[in-house]
């Protein structure tokens, strides 16, 4: 993540645009402190791979149920009552 002052983004901000369509984000900041991040929109979390691999995983868990204390919670008995 690059870092660049609030000066440098108004008069390249086209510039750094494109470098976000790229995949980079950016840090802006003015008098050295961060004011603001500049990242790539993502619209479709399914096409990220962090969340296409941690997805399984939450439904495996889901579906194992909760144990709370003896007391075995699972998602369809939550929804069912």
């Amino acid at each position: 993540m690059r870092t660049v002052s609030l000066t440098t983004a108004n008069q390249d901000f086209s510039k750094l645009i494109r470098e976000v369509e790229r995949g980079e984000e950016l840090v802006i900041t003015r008098r050295g402190l961060p004011v603001a991040r500049l990242l790539p929109h993502r619209g479709d979390r399914t096409a990220d791979p962090a969340w296409t691999a941690a997805y399984p995983r939450m439904m495996a868990r889901l579906e194992e149920g909760a144990s709370l204390g003896g007391l075995k919670i699972r998602r369809e008995e939550l929804y069912d009552r």
